[in-house]
């Protein structure tokens, strides 16, 4: 399977967002990626339903929305009509996780679970078959731009043999530290989805970065 690339908008210029939007609608991207912190389940703030709202009347891919917040269930409904096509949770917010991963089903969008570093991937081994995507953080949420965890690759390789094992097609997702090096090695252990932040938004040519990014 070919790699599933995810630019990820904190990184993007805000000043300029429409512009950044409208590189990754004519680049090879699958999905644009949104992290959203609330300054209490990560020590940082970023954005909103009213940007992905707005993001949502311009974007020609689909919106993969990665919830960094307390209390995920109340926000489930406004973040999908917002636009969300792929709406995350963390499974350490998550009191009633199935009860989360099915309302967020219940709306007719695919329904995924994030887990920290520090998060052991044996934790889905009973939810995985209602997964549609597991999304592994690679370095400590909250900022962008930090150095990749090395552990993660080992994760890659148990959550890729649980999802083969119960005969799941559920994606796995990487977010933080992606690079041409750290995604070489992520989907050869198992990884589908690379979201890219500052990789992409640094570079001189950040449509080329994607475009490298899908043919690893």
């Amino acid at each position: 399977m070919r790699a599933l690339v995810a630019p990820s908008i904190l990184s993007a210029d805000f000043n300029n967002l429409g512009k950044d939007i409208e590189m990754i609608n004519q680049s090879d991207a699958d999905y644009i990626h949104f992290d959203v912190m609330d300054g209490v389940f990560v020590p940082n703030i970023s954005f909103g339903i009213p940007v992905i709202k707005h993001v949502n009347k311009i974007a020609e891919k689909p919106l993969d929305v990665h919830l960094m917040i307390v209390d995920p269930d109340k926000f489930v409904e406004p973040f999908v009509e917002a636009g969300a096509s792929i709406l995350t949770v963390h499974i350490e917010a998550c009191k009633h996780l199935h009860r989360t991963i099915q309302l967020i089903k219940s709306y007719g969008i695919k329904a995924s679970v994030s887990l920290n570093p520090h998060t052991p991937v044996a934790l889905l081994e009973d939810i995985i078959e209602d997964l549609d995507m597991v999304l592994l953080m690679s370095v400590n949420p909250g900022f962008g731009g930090q150095k990749f965890i090395e552990n993660t690759y080992k994760k890659v390789q148990q959550l890729r043999s649980m999802i083969d094992n119960a005969g799941s097609d559920c994606l796995i997702e990487i977010d933080g530290g992606v690079n041409y090096d750290t995604g070489k090695k992520l989907l050869d252990a198992g990884a589908n989805v690379l979201v890219a932040g500052s990789f992409v938004f640094s570079a001189d040519n950040p449509k080329e970065i994607i475009s490298g990014l899908k043919s690893l």
